[in-house]
């Protein structure tokens, strides 16, 4: 059984997927991400999808770092875009729309069949061969030979704060700044106004 590194030892690995333990658990910090807030952030959002944010939430953002209530509804909002509302964690789309990604170098996709096969998935839909291979190493799993487990609710969260922490993101979260926010996640301003919106709502909700 492989561990992840987080040092509150709440989540383990197995050939089988990830299994909570709660034994000698701290008390949890203060951010309180539960499914019923989250239903009221994404109320249309999959009650599983759902269920596997809320668990752990606290803890993760702990070890990355998202440890003010600004910074959550930023990571919240962008993750609630980036997931169609929490109904997906995997890019909508079959194998010719993922051919879009074939032969991409910038991704690593280097094989046939890569496109498909490293196509978006998780919280942030990580994306590419390349990207699997590095989070996978961040988190000592191997995503590039079981890309599917990006999609599992545990582990997609983790890789969404490996990222956030890895790019720097409390610095815009802390100025309150959406737009920078928005182009660290997706590298645009894809969707703005409607990460706006989530984050206005994650806002009356958790601040």
């Amino acid at each position: 059984m492989m561990a992840l590194f987080h040092p509150w030892g709440a989540l383990r690995m197995s050939m089988f997927g990830w299994a909570e333990t709660v034994a000698d658990l701290p008390e949890p910090p203060t951010l309180a991400v539960t499914e019923e807030k989250l239903r009221r952030l994404v109320p249309s959002g999959k009650p599983a999808i759902i269920a596997g944010i809320a668990a752990g939430f606290d803890w993760q953002a702990a070890d990355y770092g998202v440890t003010t209530r600004l910074r959550l509804c930023h990571f919240l909002a962008q993750a609630a875009h980036e997931t169609d509302r929490f109904r997906t964690l995997q890019e909508y789309g079959n194998t010719a729309y993922f051919a879009r990604y074939e032969g991409r170098r910038d991704l690593g996709n280097v094989q046939p069949g890569d496109g498909a096969r490293f196509h978006g998935r998780g919280v942030f839909q990580l994306t590419g061969r390349s990207n699997y291979r590095r989070y996978g190493a961040l988190l000592g799993l191997d995503l590039e030979a079981n890309p599917e487990l990006a999609k599992d609710p545990a582990i997609s969260l983790a890789i969404a704060f490996a990222y956030w922490r890895e790019r720097g993101i409390n610095e815009a979260a802390d100025g309150d700044d959406v737009v920078r926010v928005t182009r660290l996640i997706n590298g645009g301003r894809n969707g703005l106004a409607e990460r706006t919106r989530l984050l206005a709502v994650a806002k009356g909700i958790w601040l």
